[in-house]
């Protein structure tokens, strides 16, 4: 995928659809592009925190550990970011996550994502509004689960 590619994929991601372009070049272009094969490990849950991913092909799943051995809660798709809560609220990685199919992530530092977020309020907003859907599903999900016993 070339610059020009990601910097598209980018702005079609509603977390940076509002950032200038050459911005989003740059944020490309200072991002580490990492491969994964199938059933590959991005990071574990209880990992520290040192970057988010944003999923530029394939796909993963969102994994916890219960008592019964890991529960996939969600999949993840192209233009999906995961692995921001860790490094926004300074806490242990809160699940696994694990490539499905040829997984190419852009990992984007703690430092770089502040320095977006500082200068892009908006990503702020956006990222609140990720957080409080995904918020939503889990508890509907628990819900279900309640109801099911």
């Amino acid at each position: 995928m070339s610059l020009q590619e990601e910097v598209e994929l980018l702005r079609n991601i509603p977390l940076f659809s509002k950032i200038d372009p050459s911005k989003l070049k740059l944020l490309a272009f200072t991002s580490e592009r990492l491969a994964y094969q199938d059933d590959q490990i991005l990071f574990n849950q209880g990992d520290s925190g040192d970057a988010a991913y944003i999923i530029m092909n394939g796909g993963a799943a969102i994994l916890i550990e219960t008592e019964t051995g890991p529960f996939e809660v969600a999949r993840l798709k192209k233009g999906d970011v995961v692995g921001e809560i860790a490094i926004l609220c300074d806490v242990p990685r809160t699940a696994t996550v694990q490539a499905k199919d040829s997984l190419t992530t852009l990992k984007v530092t703690k430092d770089t994502f502040f320095r977006l977020v500082t200068e892009f309020p908006q990503i702020a907003v956006e990222i609140m509004r990720e957080l409080a859907a995904r918020l939503e599903h889990t508890n509907a999900q628990l819900r279900a689960a309640h109801s099911s016993k």
